[in-house]
């Protein structure tokens, strides 16, 4: 049995369990990838100051995330295709989250639909939206996912058109895929995957199969999905949504401080320093790059969240010490679920809290909603 004490193994361990194009998919930046990989290094940059003799008992990692109570302050991204790192993946994971006392978020692009996914949970989970140009799905869309009873919607902002991937060409990566004979030959090599996948008949995208006009199969989807993200989305739109969903709204892909006050401006109650992780705007600045200048901006107007490039508890507490309230991780779950499914996302959050816990604790803390820029050394951040 691997022993697993970190990300990075859980990483290693999905490379080997899941067929390339899946992983490539979840581990791709777009072009030369310099923003997927400064999302991660710029983390390693800031330094912790060390403290001693300080009364560590009853320490507590519970906080709040627009209002609602989570074990740490940290969510599941949305991410696309979650269901292809691991047969019924969203359901896995999600049901790890509400376990563990985080919240998931279902992506508009995830293989099981928001009604499968809570219907083998019991708890309201968060669900992100793509805006397309079919209003008409959109307002469904939105309407299925209040029927969820899903607590927050996260509205993506930064893909009004598609980042390239360089990875997912040299692959095939389609809808649906293309079977080349080395697809065929990787697929061959990962039986354990292939199996899980031959026995769920979640292999679609279940939001958009059967609900958007004119899309019934996979065949169909590929030219719809073409067509539909909307390059002219606007702040007029983020209205339009917010009143229609009338629920908690995020707002995710603010990397400049002018965007953060029109997101507070427009009433969200909360925004997501995000990139994409690096798959859109190659040459762009770090999340953690670009979180003090916001956190500056408008965090006394709207909770400011983080995402990209986190790996561990410490890059968590880094995010929470320059002003985040909350922290996602995307291909850190995605690569425990790749490894070893729902008990992989489990395994995933688990070394994130105990690292979270432990850094927290040697910094001289005790609760987490006490962490701020304090801990870190002066010069590295």
């Amino acid at each position: 049995m691997t022993i697993i004490t970190t990300v990075e193994d859980l990483r290693a361990l999905a490379k080997k369990r899941v067929p390339r194009m899946f992983y490539d998919y979840a581990d791709a930046g777009s072009w030369t990838e310099s923003t997927y990989r400064a999302n991660e290094a710029d983390f390693g940059k800031i330094k912790f100051r060390q403290r001693v003799a300080v009364n560590l008992l009853d320490r507590s990692l519970h906080s709040t995330m627009v209002g609602q109570q989570v074990a740490m302050p940290v969510a599941l991204a949305p991410t696309g295709l979650t269901g292809m790192q691991h047969a019924d993946g969203e359901i896995l994971a999600a049901r790890a989250a509400e376990r563990f006392g985080v919240p998931f978020t279902l992506s508009t692009m995830s293989i099981c639909s928001i009604e499968d996914v809570a219907a083998h949970t019991t708890k309201p989970f968060w669900f992100q939206l793509y805006v397309m140009k079919d209003r008409d799905f959109i307002e469904r869309l939105i309407d299925r996912a209040k029927a969820a009873n899903c607590s927050a919607l996260v509205l993506t902002l930064d893909l009004q058109v598609l980042g390239q991937r360089h990875k997912d060409l040299r692959n095939g990566m389609s809808a649906p895929p293309k079977l080349t004979l080395a697809n065929i030959l990787n697929l061959a090599t990962k039986p354990r995957w292939v199996y899980n996948i031959l026995r769920t008949p979640r292999r679609g995208f279940g939001n958009i199969v059967g609900h958007a006009t004119d899309v019934s199969d996979m065949s169909s989807l590929s030219a719809w999905t073409s067509q539909q993200f909307d390059p002219a989305l606007s702040w007029a739109d983020v209205e339009w949504i917010k009143r229609r969903w009338g629920g908690k709204l995020i707002i995710k892909g603010i990397m400049d401080p002018l965007d953060a006050h029109l997101a507070a401006d427009s009433g969200a109650d909360a925004l997501i320093v995000s990139n994409h992780g690096g798959r859109q705007l190659d040459g762009a600045q770090s999340s953690i790059g670009a979180l003090p200048a916001i956190v500056d901006a408008v965090g006394k107007q709207i909770e400011v969240h983080m995402d990209g490039g986190v790996r561990s508890g410490q890059d968590v507490i880094r995010a929470l010490a320059l002003g985040a309230k909350g922290v996602y991780i995307g291909r850190p779950f995605l690569y425990g679920l790749g490894a070893m499914g729902e008990q992989g996302v489990t395994k995933c959050l688990e070394i994130i809290r105990n690292e979270l816990d432990l850094t927290m604790a040697f910094c001289g803390l005790r609760d987490v909603n006490h962490v701020d820029s304090n801990i870190l050394l002066p010069g590295t951040y």
